[in-house]
C-alpha cells in the first residue's frame, strides 16, 4: 500500500498515521469508534474503500476531531487546531 498516491495521502495510511499519533492499537481504536475489528481492518488494508458513514463517525469523533481537516483534504489550519498526525 502507497502512502502517496498522485500527491493525495490515500485513507488507509490516514487511518494508521491517526492511530500512530494517538497510540491506538486497532482493537483499541476500533473500541473508541465502535466499529467492528474485521471491518476496520479491511479498511486499513486497503481491501474495502470506506464510505461515507465511517468517515463521519471518525471525523466527528471528539478525540480525533482535530483531524478532520487534514483526513478530508490533506490540508492543515493549526490557528483553528485542524492538524495533520504526520
Amino acid at each position: 500500500m502507497e502512502l502517496v498516491k498522485g500527491g493525495i495521502v490515500e485513507i488507509p495510511a490516514k487511518l494508521k498515521a491517526i492511530r500512530a499519533k494517538e497510540d491506538l492499537t486497532q482493537s483499541e481504536f476500533c473500541e473508541v469508534m465502535d466499529i467492528s475489528i474485521s471491518t476496520y481492518k479491511k479498511y486499513e488494508a486497503g481491501i474495502s474503500e470506506m464510505g461515507a458513514p465511517p468517515i463521519f463517525k471518525i471525523v466527528n469523533h471528539p478525540r480525533f476531531k482535530r483531524y478532520t481537516l487534514w483526513f478530508m483534504t490533506g490540508d492543515t489550519a493549526p490557528e483553528c487546531g485542524q492538524i495533520s498526525p504526520l
